[in-house]
């Protein structure tokens, strides 16, 4: 059956930004559809609120919307558009829960827009527990039992052990496994005080069991293919996003598999999804052979993207194509250019997946792994054993992995009990998706040993070998990816063979069609030299991965193999603090004054001479890791305990306005191309400040004299390419406080403010052009203001306080456009999921230093009708000022006043370094209860101008306002 022909124009929503449980793997699943929607001549429409997603470049759709996933967000571009499709099932949860909203509220049948991937009562059939089970029940399979809870005197009859889980909690507040009736009574008690609608789940316990998934797709004509099958090397009761697993299963006798695989499209059937993937679990016990179904999702998932990677089939593109009329037999499978998508894959060797934890950026949270997902990343290994793959998805993480699992199947424990060391030379072996029974047409690798190499590389074309970022991290995340795949796309437009290293499954550089080769390799010194050796390319480029390829920069260079554009020489003087700021001196650019210890008592006698406070921080840090502010002698010596070499201690620059700067060289040119200004102050790290483009409240003289700073700074490192340097500026002058000779997370944000693709013009000066040879007309426009705000974790980490400062620790940003900033800064939060009040009462507690600085920020909320709340020290300051405040004392008092939600804002500025007092429990409350908490000044003056001044601007595209 051809497409549908009555469609003409389809919105792709997309999920909005990174977030733990939600990540990367939708900006594959979103560019995989817009790709082929467009190939099918559809116009296309794509919303979404994330700046460093491929999918929200430009040239993806015909249209970009760079709005708040809300209600009033995508109705707005909906209103403004009219497609006649909406299709919701690749922007994860997010892009599903918006799709229900916008039927419910009536949005889709007043603006004619149909719901196409997954129809309401398909989601509705899939989401909610109650039709769920139905669903599995009507099919002869089972669900885990459960019952809602308001009182304990509901807990007669409940099967043990039972899971507790509160309503309404961040990360899993006062739930947990119960084995006995006492402490089923004492979970479900505390449960129901913590839970704020007093309401608790109780649910059979199927902890210990065996865990698979099942990735299914479906078409209209009842076609149904399982694309790969999934085991949890962890039993249930472990997050699957947190768990190793491995595909295709391993422990299972064809028998039980095929119960399985009848179970899994039996449930997709009662559902009703007909038109996409799904991703099904179940829990099986191991000893009985007993199976209950946990979940469904009507939707592409994290899960998808794994399988996509794991087997070549791409299930996102597959998938937007069933979505618009076609069935499975008429869909080719590009990956192996021989069969449709109706042939099932067919796997000769195994794929392992490794989660990747940073519980380091959160001290006082629980590192234990439960039912609420926590893992920030993944890698994923491919080899032609089990053990091969899980070392390689191992050593993919590059730091120490978090797995201790309980309940291990023997078959693994044994297999884990025997990982010797490989032996022989590293040979490549293809990703076909059909195991050699049919030609294959794949470009996919994997490295294996004692085999024959595969297909090798042939050919006079110039080739460039381009390293990825590896697993997702706090401090190096998606904005890498989409600095990789955009110098994929530039170097095959410069008419080289774009090759991709990388080993991250949930990715747009892993997709097998952004690069002509593609290498799913760990990013460790062996595997890269070997890919390096095999493809003997012209040029490796290391500066759009992050700091993950600028580790490998050394090793490359003495192998023999050339590095395009900045050199490694300007790589290391740039992270080696001592060198760069003695490079700075002979370049007359200012920076804080510093000094390197390596003993507690010298970094004291540094500290002292130059005045605290002080920063303290490693050479070759990522993302602030182990980066302190020290206001005396006993957090210095803290700081030094902490860490392991040299510190380097500097001026903290206080009370300065931070810069972000990204520029292009070409070695003895510089552009400068964008200014963020920084809406949090100095010592907030940057990739946790929200930023603003142009800068708002900039002196000219001081934007002059930090350009210039920038353009003596690139070409004295020798760089070529992209440079991001960050400033401090001061009543005294512009201090320069780090350079990076590579791309930095701003990059994506910079390049869609102001309208000109950064890492397109870098790889044409890597290839040998100069600037004068390229068009840099896109420039920081006057008529708009574009903001960036960073979202954060917190909700997943309980016991951490969430309060800001030189360590980076949020996963994601958002970025929202408008005439003004206040504008664009309000549109941002809500972005965020933080939307500004507009009346109500704000509660104020700031430290001494800040108590004359909050005076103006609370009389702009008085003016506003705000009522205002304060605690004693913080009310004298403001009555002194002759401010109307309540007064409240620390502790229980405002804490549950908050926790009640009697509070609308909260602005809290932190005493001391971290101190566990009133301040991180009201900081706390705030975060349960889903209220603004704002803990620095400049914020609050930041959110106080937007509710005061914010505009009601309608959507405009990305497009219209780059060409305004």
């Amino acid at each position: 059956m051809p497409r549908r022909s009555d469609l003409h124009s389809i919105c792709v929503i997309g999920s909005g930004p990174i977030v733990i449980g939600q990540a990367c793997e939708f900006d594959y699943a979103g560019c995989q559809a817009l790709k082929v929607l467009r190939e099918d001549g559809f116009r296309t429409v794509v919303v979404n609120s994330n700046p460093a997603t491929i999918m929200t470049d430009p040239g993806f759709a015909d249209a970009t919307y760079l709005e708040p996933l809300d209600l009033e967000g995508v109705s707005s571009v909906l209103d403004r558009e009219r497609p006649g499709a909406l299709l919701p099932t690749l922007g994860g949860q997010t892009a599903l829960n918006l799709a229900v909203e916008l039927a419910e509220a009536g949005v889709l049948d007043a603006l004619g827009v149909e719901l196409i991937g997954a129809p309401v009562e398909v989601i509705r059939r899939a989401e909610d527990r109650e039709l769920f089970r139905e669903a599995v029940r009507g099919v002869g399979l089972q669900v885990p039992e459960s019952r809602i809870v308001t009182s304990l005197a509901q807990l007669e009859g409940v099967a043990l052990p039972a899971v507790v889980r509160p309503a309404f909690t961040l990360g899993g507040h006062g739930g947990g496994f119960a084995a006995t009736a006492v402490e089923l009574r004492a979970r479900v008690e505390r449960g129901l005080q913590e839970s704020p609608i007093g309401q608790v789940l109780v649910e059979e316990s199927v902890r210990g069991w065996d865990e698979f998934e099942l990735e299914v797709v479906r078409d209209r004509v009842d076609n149904v293919v399982v694309v790969c099958s999934i085991e949890n090397l962890d039993p249930m009761g472990v997050h699957t996003g947190d768990s190793v697993t491995v595909a295709p299963q391993m422990t299972l006798a064809d028998e039980e598999y095929q119960q399985l695989r009848d179970a899994a499209i039996a449930v997709v059937r009662a559902v009703g999804v007909e038109c996409g993937g799904s991703n099904i679990q179940f829990a099986r016990s191991r000893e009985t052979g007993e199976l209950r179904v946990i979940e469904l999702n009507p939707r592409v998932s994290r899960s998808s993207a794994l399988a996509s990677k794991a087997t070549g089939f791409p299930i996102a593109r597959v998938a937007a194509k069933l979505a618009v009329g076609y069935t499975l037999d008429e869909i080719p499978n590009d990956l192996t250019g021989t069969t449709p998508a109706s042939f099932e894959p067919t796997l000769d060797y195994v794929v392992v997946k490794f989660p990747r934890f940073a519980f380091e950026k959160f001290p006082g949270a629980d590192p234990t792994l439960g039912t609420q997902m926590k893992s920030v990343g993944e890698s994923m290994g491919i080899g032609r054993t089990f053990r091969e793959a899980y070392r390689k998805a191992r050593a993919g993480l590059e730091g120490e992995p978090h797995f201790h699992p309980e309940g291990l199947h023997p078959w693994f424990a044994r297999e884990l009990a025997a990982l010797e060391e490989p032996d022989g030379p590293l040979v490549f072996r293809r990703v076909d998706s059909v195991a050699g029974e049919v030609e294959a047409r794949s470009n996919y690798f994997y490295s294996t040993r004692g085999e024959q190499d595969e297909a090798p590389p042939t050919g006079d074309t110039p080739r460039v070998v381009i390293l990825g970022s590896g697993p997702n991290r706090i401090g190096q995340g998606i904005e890498f990816d989409y600095c990789c795949v955009h110098a994929a796309q530039s170097f095959r437009a410069l008419g080289y063979e774009a090759v991709m290293v990388n080993c991250n499954p949930e990715t747009v550089s892993t997709d097998y069609d952004t690069s002509d080769r593609l290498y799913f390799e760990p990013l460790l010194e062996e595997h890269v030299l070997a890919v390096l050796e095999r493809e003997q390319a012209d040029g490796v480029v290391i500066q759009f991965g992050g700091q993950t390829p600028l580790k490998l920069a050394r090793a490359i260079e003495q192998a023999g193999h050339p590095i395009m554009g900045t050199p490694f020489a300007a790589i290391d003087l740039a992270e080696d603090r001592e060198a760069f700021a003695r490079l700075t001196d002979g370049l007359g650019v200012r920076v804080p004054e510093w000094g390197i210890a390596e003993t507690a008592a010298e970094a004291v006698a540094v500290a002292r001479r130059i005045g605290y406070p002080v920063l303290a921080r490693p050479s070759y840090v990522l993302g602030g890791r182990a980066m302190r502010v020290c206001y005396e002698d006993g957090h210095v010596a803290a700081a030094l305990a902490e860490t392991v070499g040299p510190v380097l201690l500097d001026r903290f620059v206080d009370h300065a306005v931070e810069l972000d700067v990204d520029a292009l060289c070409d070695g003895q040119e510089t552009h400068v191309a964008a200014i963020m200004q920084h809406v949090e102050e100095a010592g907030v790290h940057s990739g946790d400040s929200s930023c603003v483009l142009p800068p708002v409240s900039l002196p000219p003289a001081r934007g002059a004299e930090a350009a210039e700073a920038v353009r003596r700074i690139a070409p004295a490192l020798g760089v070529v390419g992209l440079v991001n340097v960050q400033l401090a500026v001061a009543d005294d002058g512009v201090y320069v406080l780090e350079a990076n000779p590579r791309a930095s997370r701003t990059v994506p944000f910079a390049s869609k403010a102001i309208g000109l693709n950064l890492v397109d013009a870098a790889c044409r000066l890597m290839a040998g052009a100069r600037l004068a040879d390229l068009d840099l007309s896109g420039g920081q426009s006057p008529g708009h203001a574009s903001v960036k705000a960073a979202v954060f974790p917190f909700g997943r980490f309980p016991g951490s306080d969430p309060v800001l400062g030189p360590e980076m620790r949020s996963t994601g940003e958002v970025m929202a456009t408008a005439a003004d900033f206040p504008t664009a800064f309000a549109k941002a939060e809500r972005a965020a999921g933080r939307p500004l009040p507009t009346a109500g009462t704000a509660f104020l507690s700031v430290r001494d230093a800040d108590k004359p600085a909050i005076v103006p920020v609370a009389l702009a909320l008085a003016g506003l009708g705000f009522e205002l709340l304060a605690t004693s020290g913080t009310a004298r300051q403001l009555a002194t000022a002759g401010i109307a405040v309540g007064h409240v004392e620390k502790g229980a008092a405002i804490v549950d006043r908050i926790r009640t939600g009697r509070c609308d804002l909260v602005i809290n500025t932190p005493q001391g370094s971290g101190a566990r007092g009133d301040g991180y429990r009201i900081r706390e409350a705030a975060l349960t209860a889903r209220i603004p908490c704002i803990t620095t000044l400049s914020g609050a003056a930041a959110a106080v101008q937007a509710i005061a001044d914010a505009g009601d601007e309608g959507a405009r595209s990305l497009q219209e306002r780059l060409s305004a």
